[in-house]
């Protein structure tokens, strides 16, 4: 089989059926198949998914009878999969038509690319209108190549939108997920796939997804959860430090730290909280290893948050 598209799915009911169909209905010229796994949900999600199974024979369906938490439901979705190439989609995200055979297409045509990505229209799921663009208004996007490698995930963080992702399988795929982190998942399993099986990561510029964005979807969570934010960082740091293992030099593991330092600095200093973005902004001073400029202004008037903010073209209050 050529494809296989793994989504886990938790109390997700009013998403998986709009997310399944996306793929479910895609016109390709290869066989794929479509594993899905519901974490014992406590709402109609496994319902709206066998009600799905029984028109489309390509949707396999697994159910956790105790709630495993993410990492320990992708096991068994990858335990599972059959296809040469592997696809992630979140339970409340979806996929636009053509995607499968583009990103098929591009991994025939490119054999040194391990892992190809799309962009994402991240939108309001009430409204359904556009917030932004994952990858292009991403604060980083001007230093990441349509051909990226390992050393720009741990410099610049989680440039690529989970739900966007295909890579190709590899003997220790499975291996990818001992990272260790309970939050941040998809960070360090990048960082895994690409370290376990060398190659670039590459850029489709055309939006082929839609990342919806809710109060109980990740971002959500994060964006009004100063606590959650710190345990975000936490989690990103263990992530940017592993990379040392697949032969990542130190100077590059500790710009990246110190970008996610910074990156959380600014969310508290928007959050108006700034005991916290002194302490992280603190935290990225190693070496003086600048993300850039703004980086370098903010760490040189530290205690002068408001002339940061206007540095920033922020508005106090």
């Amino acid at each position: 089989m050529k494809l296989s598209i793994i989504i886990p799915a938790f109390k997700v009911a009013p998403y998986i059926f709009e997310c399944l169909l996306s793929v479910l209905c895609q016109k390709t010229n290869f066989d794929f198949e479509v594993i899905v796994c519901d974490d014992a949900s406590t709402d109609s999600t496994y319902k709206i998914i066998n009600y799905l199974a029984s028109s489309y024979p390509n949707l396999v369906v697994l159910k956790n009878e105790l709630n495993l938490g993410l990492v320990a439901t992708m096991k068994r979705l990858l335990e599972s999969v059959k296809g040469q190439y592997i696809a992630y989609l979140d339970g409340d995200d979806v996929a636009l038509p053509g995607k499968l055979q583009l990103q098929v297409d591009y991994l025939d045509a490119n054999p040194l690319c391990s892992m190809v990505y799309h962009e994402s229209d991240m939108f309001d799921s009430v409204s359904g209108n556009t917030i932004k663009y994952y990858s292009r208004d991403f604060y980083n996007a001007h230093y990441i190549p349509q051909k990226a490698t390992i050393d720009h995930l741990v410099k610049y963080t989680v440039f690529l939108q989970a739900s966007s992702i295909m890579f190709r399988r590899y003997p220790a795929f499975i291996d990818a997920l001992a990272h260790g982190n309970n939050i941040i998942c998809d960070y360090p399993w990048h960082i895994r796939n690409i370290g376990l099986n060398p190659g670039t990561i590459d850029r489709i510029d055309n939006v082929f997804g839609r990342y919806r964005v809710h109060n109980s979807s990740f971002g959500g969570q994060t964006q009004c959860n100063p606590n959650r934010r710190i345990q975000v960082t936490d989690e990103l740091i263990h992530a940017c430090k592993h990379s040392q293992f697949f032969g990542v030099n130190e100077d590059t593991v500790q710009f990246g730290i110190n970008h996610i330092y910074f990156s959380a600095a600014l969310y508290f200093l928007k959050m108006g909280m700034v005991e916290h973005f002194q302490s992280m902004l603190g935290k990225s001073a190693e070496k003086e290893l600048y993300f850039d400029k703004r980086h370098e202004f903010a760490l040189k008037h530290i205690n002068a948050p408001e002339k940061v903010m206007q540095h920033l073209g922020w508005q106090n209050g």
